[in-house]
């Protein structure tokens, strides 16, 4: 994970998979924005200035995970974490669970965050409105 920054308004990104909310501009780079509720099939919630985005890598790319809140970023030793295989096999987007000792950390695989299929189509729409947008910087106004 690269840091946690204040909500900010999401731009559309026409065509991106549905996990996908849109884009940001963070640091004048485009940056898809994920949320994880729509990834697992929780109720959506409106963009509030409240909530919080994890800026992380997720393999060569750069993305936003859509968060409630979040207030700081920790290390965990290996030695913590539970592999998912063992802990939660029907997940394939949990990488593994770590005991806290204030309860448990569900540690989502950002890899295998979007299927294959999704990443294309991400590339795709990213592709599409760098080209679209004047200068190719200004789509996340």
């Amino acid at each position: 994970m690269q840091e946690i920054v204040r909500a900010v308004a999401i731009a559309a990104l026409p065509s991106a998979p549905s996990v996908v909310e849109g884009v940001i501009n963070f640091r004048g780079r485009i940056v898809p924005v994920a949320d994880p509720r729509r990834r697992f099939g929780m109720p959506e919630v409106p963009l509030h200035p409240d909530q919080h985005f994890i800026v992380a890598s997720a393999g060569p790319r750069l993305v936003a995970l859509r968060v409630d809140r979040a207030t700081e970023l920790v290390t965990i030793s290996w030695e913590a974490i539970e592999r998912a295989a063992d802990v939660v096999p029907a997940a394939p987007y949990v990488a593994g669970v770590a005991r806290l000792p204030d309860g448990l950390l569900v540690i989502h695989d950002l890899e295998r965050f979007l299927s294959l299929d999704e990443t294309a189509r991400l590339d795709l729409a990213l592709q599409g409105a760098a080209g679209s947008a004047p200068g190719g910087a200004e789509a996340t106004r």
